[in-house]
């Protein structure tokens, strides 16, 4: 909740409706010229702050924070996994004795078996200790698939491989995969999705269990899964599927390269308000998969001065929790990255890598923005990062959004005195990924064309010649 006017009235408004912490809403306060905005409810579990930040970004406006986290420069480790993909679970009351021990500057020992570590990049994570072994859990904070800890996130790294009789009913499903997680210890919070033999692409339970938990759901063939090494390969299976294993194969298929057999396969026999029977494995994979959670912003960050970054762009940056980018251009919006913004610097040259990486990171469930100078649109990162998003299946595509940014020649056009008032072009004269040959002929068709043209990349070490060849042909036809 959103309201505009004084802190005071608004604390009146709201203070016969406040329950619980646990049922706090974010509730934001905001003067009426939005220039400051103050998180007064639900700062970190409900995202007040987050909201704050972004908000005042996509407005112009200033966070007010008084919360320790903010101010003393410390990652808010009760609210922070929401942006890596994550889900949180943990009694609140755990929650706040380990946020009241880091206050306290207690010992806060960190054990992360799945997910990201690039947040450990952070100044802040300087703070924790690592993986250390500890008899009591005071001050322990879990990252991983296992449950029974106090409080925990949970990265979606599980695959449930799943095999079943033919119209075997949802409930039967669920309650396996309920009671396959809870006897080896595993959060549903981690599960990424489920699996099968294509065969079941139709199966009514299978379909169902899937929307009703919201997870994605893989198919493979007999091909495909008979080349899988299992633990419990069935002629049985075989016989009937062309495969000797459907549960075990396709969770360790999903998993990718390195997966991890947790949970062999088990066998589930029907009750007397269920129907069929069902086998459940379950694997672990080295990398999270969450493209639901997940955010790709291809961000224009302008020609390098911060006053000229759209607020559109701005609150997209503030949104991402890493952002991927040739390290100059990231130098220059250094100012206004926060505590808990991973900065991964990258070469020039190196446009293929730098996108594919930050399309994995948001396949993960992380959001990422992935910056250009200028506009991501124009000579940027936006087509080359489109072209690889696009040849995703649609369940593994994140949010795909391009935030378009101040390219350098408007703001040439407008510092020379010379407004582009009638059509114009632009022409790269850098061969890197274009034979000279075809930009030559881009170079006479806009001459003969009459158009005005702005000229990208006219020199560097490199080369040399081509923006004396350019006014050479140009030449020919003013």
């Amino acid at each position: 909740m959103i309201f505009v006017g004084s802190v005071g009235a608004v604390v009146r408004l709201i203070a016969p409706l406040i329950s619980s912490k646990d049922n706090d809403p974010a509730v934001l306060a905001i003067d009426s010229k939005g220039v400051y905005l103050v998180p007064l409810l639900g700062g970190h579990k409900a995202g007040a702050e987050k909201i704050s930040f972004d908000l005042a970004a996509d407005i112009g406006g200033t966070p007010i924070l008084t919360g320790d986290s903010n101010t003393e420069g410390r990652l808010a480790i009760d609210c922070f996994g929401e942006s890596w993909g994550w889900i949180r679970s943990g009694d609140s009351n755990d929650w706040k004795e380990l946020m009241i021990r880091q206050v306290k500057k207690g010992e806060c020992n960190v054990i992360q078996l799945g997910g990201s570590v690039l947040w450990r990049k952070l100044e802040t994570s300087r703070n924790y200790l690592f993986n250390k072994k500890t008899k009591s859990e005071k001050g322990n904070l879990f990252i991983g698939s296992k449950n029974g800890y106090k409080c925990s996130w949970h990265p979606a790294t599980l695959w449930i491989g799943i095999g079943c009789e033919r119209n075997t009913s949802e409930k039967l499903i669920q309650r396996a995969i309920k009671d396959s997680l809870f006897q080896n210890g595993l959060s549903k919070f981690s599960v990424a999705g489920i699996a099968s033999i294509d065969r079941k692409s139709d199966e009514k339970g299978l379909l169902q269990t899937a929307k009703a938990n919201e997870w994605p759901i893989k198919f493979y063939s007999s091909i495909q899964l008979r080349k899988v090494s299992v633990l419990s390969p069935s002629e049985v299976v075989e016989k009937e599927m062309g495969t000797p294993s459907v549960a075990e194969a396709s969770s360790i298929l999903s998993s990718g390269v390195e997966a991890k057999l947790i949970s062999p396969k088990k066998i589930y026999h029907s009750n007397t308000d269920e129907v069929g029977a069902v086998t459940v494995a379950i694997s672990e994979s080295i990398k999270p998969f969450a493209p639901g959670r997940g955010e790709l912003h291809l961000i224009g960050s302008g020609p390098g001065e911060l006053a000229m970054i759209s607020h559109d762009s701005r609150s997209a940056l503030s949104r991402s929790v890493v952002w991927i980018g040739y390290k100059l251009y990231l130098e220059l919006l250094e100012p206004i990255r926060r505590i808990d913004q991973v900065r991964i610097d990258s070469e020039l040259t190196c446009e293929i890598e730098r996108c594919k990486y930050a399309l994995e990171l948001a396949k993960q469930g992380v959001r990422v923005a992935l910056i250009s100078s200028g506009d991501s649109g124009i000579y940027g990162m936006a087509g080359l990062a489109l072209e690889l998003w696009l040849k995703e299946m649609p369940q593994s595509r994140p949010l795909f959004q391009v935030h378009p940014g101040i390219s350098a020649f408007q703001v040439a056009a407008a510092k020379l005195g010379a407004p582009l008032m009638h059509d114009f072009c632009c022409i790269s004269l850098s061969d890197l990924m274009t034979p000279w040959e075809v930009i030559e002929e881009r170079i006479k068709c806009a001459a003969k064309g009459d158009f005005v043209v702005a000229i990208y990349n006219p020199k560097s070490n490199r080369r040399t010649w081509q923006l004396k060849k350019f006014i050479e042909i140009f030449l020919k036809f003013r």
